[in-house]
């Protein structure tokens, strides 16, 4: 019977947000709502970039006529931190806006989360050894993790399908993990997110004439929803509430958005090391090099970075059916994603065979292309 409302959550919220996509695409069109090309931009065409206002509506909607909110009142404190992310979102989109004044947004959204919420990691589950966290440490853990992931789901949508491709298999696969373990109203979540992704898929990597991108509304509040969804797990784990738990979920969690959180490690660091801005734009993400690998598709460098997504989750959890410990499941999996992380970069450099070998060269081809 429960899946009934999982069903009706992610169909309510794929129906309104397709419906709702032509008439922003319209409203964008009269207005000149676009994103141009060039720059870092891998488009060719003007492009509406209100996707997110459909993904706001459609997760907002089910939410509220399928969740049971008296049960947790948690989940309004997050329709709010969503409601401020949509928001300054928007305003991102419409108007442009410093990237430090976004951040304080953020910052102030995941705040409310943590304190009036209490929606917080307590534990690390044995991660270097640490189990149980004090206050101060869990704000400063919870703080900075929503504050990465809301930022990475940001970060990585730059071409087609990309973004909502990873946030609809977390999602998904998120929504199935709260089902089995019996939190109906954080598979609901799940799952309304998904069905609004879902449908903005559809428009964003199929669409032609009425193409639309995320834009900074959908990403972040597709951030802030993942990272909600990552901590409830965690904790609904570290204190076996459900009937399938387990105690390498923190590496699981991991694993499942992996790709923007190397992607994001990756051109940080490197951003920094050569002492620019780590907000600062440029075309050195994960997608950008796998683009000139499969001259500039779209859908092949989309496909990959899901693909691998997915055998990482995967990987993942049978990791945790064996039994590896969470230390060296979470390093296994840390060192292989930024292993492939840097394969297409590599690939793309004019000396990469001489340094890396005209056999190896052949084989990573064989298996990318």
């Amino acid at each position: 019977m429960k899946i009934v409302f999982v069903i009706v959550a992610f169909a309510i919220s794929f129906f309104l947000a397709l419906i709702s996509i032509p008439p922003i695409i319209k409203v964008s069109n009269a207005k000149s709502l676009f994103a141009l090309s060039g720059g870092r931009n891998v488009h060719t065409r003007a492009i509406p970039t209100l996707g997110g206002i459909a993904i706001f509506i459609g997760f907002m909607i089910s939410t509220l006529i399928v969740a049971d909110l008296s049960f947790l009142s948690e989940v309004k404190l997050l329709l709010v931190a969503v409601i401020m992310m949509f928001f300054i979102g928007l305003k991102d989109d419409i108007l442009i806006m410093a990237a430090w004044k976004k951040l304080v947004v953020q910052v102030l959204a995941a705040l409310l989360l943590i304190v009036l919420a209490d929606i917080r990691f307590t534990s690390l589950h044995g991660i270097l050894g640490i189990g149980k966290l004090n206050y101060v440490f869990s704000l400063g853990i919870t703080l900075f993790i929503i504050i990465v992931i809301i930022n990475a789901f940001n970060l990585i949508d730059g071409i087609d399908g990309l973004a909502s491709g990873i946030a609809i298999q977390a999602s998904t696969v998120l929504g199935i993990w709260f089902l089995i373990s019996g939190h109906l109203n954080y598979s609901i979540l799940s799952f309304a997110l998904a069905g609004s992704l879902c449908a903005f898929f559809l428009y964003n990597v199929f669409g032609h004439k009425n193409k639309i991108f995320l834009g900074d509304t959908g990403a972040l509040i597709t951030g802030v929803i993942i990272s909600v969804l990552i901590i409830k797990i965690n904790e609904y784990n570290i204190l076996h509430v459900g009937q399938f738990t387990s105690r390498v979920s923190p590496a699981i969690s991991f694993a499942i958005i992996i790709a923007p959180l190397i992607d994001t490690l990756r051109v940080f660091t490197i951003r920094i090391i050569q002492k620019k801005s780590p907000f600062s734009p440029d075309k050195n993400h994960i997608h950008h090099h796998l683009l000139k690998l499969y001259n500039n598709h779209h859908l092949k460098a989309t496909i990959t970075i899901v693909l691998i997504n997915s055998l990482f989750t995967a990987f993942a959890f049978w990791l945790a059916y064996i039994g590896v410990e969470i230390n060296i499941l979470f390093l296994t999996i840390f060192v292989l994603g930024i292993y492939i992380a840097y394969i297409p970069m590599l690939l793309n450099r004019s000396n990469a065979g001489y340094r890396l070998g005209p056999s190896l060269i052949k084989t990573l081809k064989g298996i990318i292309l």
